[in-house]
């Protein structure tokens, strides 16, 4: 395997050059500076055994060993804990220490050295050692540059003069492109997921900085001031009792769904370091978590309105409640947790249900509204639930006759199937260009540019690999051509031809 170091001036492109690797071809890419949430102990982490660490005596000398947090800023909120040096080594030893059971991967590392003192850089270079064994790596640095060059088998030169080129080795003017096709050599990290990384999701996630204890605090908080205010409430103020009640479902789980944006960085920023399991995994462990929370929050709303006034019963209007929230904070979970939007676009965004709620499902202006938009409140899932509802389900117009509870349903997961129907045209259109993008490289590495530059970059090992994807170039010639390369480097020389065998090739 290969170690590979991209050099050049700073704003050369370097991070780029990495960043289009990732992107191109599946790894294990660890940035400059990763996020990681703060408030994560360090000894929790799963299946890692934070011992390893150069500094980790200091903390069991001062028993802290199991209460060291990450340490950082989150939020706009400092814990202290691991210096960011400290933090650079953690996510260092997390790599060496989860790909050392794995082989023939792909390690691309941007400025490993970034933040470390020079005290801690022989214990870098050793374990980039030890995986250079078993992995192929590329990493960008701007420090101990020659003592990575010594280590390095090869060396990638980027300058910003001219984008499209780049050198390898002494080979200059190489196409960028098909640079990195070349680099893109080895598998991406198999992920192995087990009881340990659900115990660390439950763990974080009820943590008194995960958000759940909050939530239940405020939402206890609010609906015992909705019990004494509403105590008593007669027939005929149905109506006040379930928005007031809404609004306070609404208000109590809204915090735990803005704050999802921030959580999906954080979490994809710890995947790809390695820290726990697979971004899908954990996203759909965030989404169970919610809709539960969801779940008995609603349950509590119908609860105490039960206890307030006593024509709001049954199991008709408990799952029309359920549902009739549900179509309000499904918006912020989709948005929050499968794209990447920004904060402010999913607050936006996730808060146009609300709005259009207000507007065009006729409950706030039952009889009011233009000819032929009103017919827009059958789309909405408040509708059949006022429809439902006793002194004003008679002001409203055109209720159905029957399944107004299938219709409520329906309307409330409007919003998810429309999520999903873009989500899969997106999906679809990715797949194509990525087809596309397969077509280019698949005809680059016919090339015999770009069997010369494998043969640069791993040596007679990419022989084996240009035969296996079925390269038409010259195979024979090419490894005849890297033995006599090597017998002139060691000063010997042959007058006998090489030949290729199936074995060597």
């Amino acid at each position: 395997m290969t170690l590979t170091v991209c050099v050049g001036a700073s704003g050369s492109g370097k991070t780029t050059f990495l960043n289009d690797v990732y992107k191109s071809h599946k790894c294990t890419y660890i940035r400059q500076y990763h996020n990681l949430r703060p408030y994560i102990k360090v000894s929790a982490i799963p299946n890692f055994d934070p011992t390893k660490l150069p500094y980790w005596d200091i903390y069991e000398r001062e028993n802290k060993a199991n209460s060291i947090i990450v340490g950082g800023t989150i939020a706009g909120q400092f814990m202290a804990g691991l210096s960011g040096g400290q933090r650079k080594l953690l996510i260092f030893e997390l790599i060496f220490q989860r790909t050392a059971p794995q082989s023939d991967l792909l390690i691309v590392l941007d400025e490993p050295f970034a933040g470390v003192t020079d005290d801690f850089v022989p214990f870098i270079t050793d374990r980039l050692n030890e995986m250079r064994k078993k992995h192929n790596i590329l990493l960008v640095t701007n420090d101990h540059v020659d003592t990575l060059k010594k280590m390095a088998d090869n060396t990638v030169t980027v300058s910003a003069i001219d984008r499209t080129k780049v050198k390898i080795n002494d080979r200059e003017g190489v196409d960028r492109n098909l640079a990195l096709i070349s680099m893109s050599i080895g598998d991406n990290y198999a992920y192995s997921t087990n009881n340990n990384d659900l115990k660390f999701f439950t763990d974080v996630e009820f943590s008194a900085n995960g958000g759940i204890p909050g939530i239940a605090g405020f939402t206890t908080f609010a609906f015992g001031l909705f019990l004494l205010t509403f105590w008593n409430s007669q027939p005929g103020s149905e109506a006040l009792v379930l928005i007031a009640a809404g609004m306070i479902s609404y208000f109590s789980v809204n915090p735990y769904l803005l704050q999802l944006v921030d959580w999906r960085i954080f979490m994809i920023e710890e995947a790809e370091a390695l820290l726990h399991s697979s971004k899908s995994m954990n996203k759909l462990l965030k989404t169970n978590l919610t809709v539960l929370l969801i779940l008995m929050i609603s349950s509590t709303q119908f609860g105490i309105m039960q206890a307030v006034i006593d024509t709001l019963s049954g199991v008709d209007m408990y799952f029309a409640i359920l549902f009739d929230n549900a179509s309000l904070m499904l918006a912020p979970i989709c948005l929050g947790l499968y794209t990447n939007l920004p904060l402010q676009a999913v607050q936006i965004l996730g808060a146009f249900p609300f709005l259009l709620m207000i507007f065009f499902s006729t409950t706030f202006s039952p009889g009011a509204g233009v000819d032929g938009l009103k017919n827009l409140r059958y789309l909405f899932s408040r509708y059949y639930l006022f429809c439902m509802t006793p002194s004003v389900d008679i002001m409203m117009e055109g209720c159905p006759e029957s399944n107004n509870l299938l219709y409520l349903i329906l309307s409330s997961l409007l919003i998810v199937f429309i999520f999903l129907v873009v989500i899969g045209g997106m999906a679809l259109h990715r797949k194509l260009q990525k087809k596309k993008n397969s077509e280019f490289k698949r005809q680059s590495m016919m090339t015999m540019e770009y069997a010369e530059l494998q043969v640069e970059l791993f040596g007679e090992k990419a022989l084996k690999k240009l035969k296996h994807i079925g390269s038409n170039v010259d195979l024979k010639s090419l490894e005849n051509s890297v033995r006599s390369k090597s017998m002139e480097d060691d000063g010997t020389s042959s007058d006998e031809p090489v030949t290729v065998s199936d074995e060597t090739v």
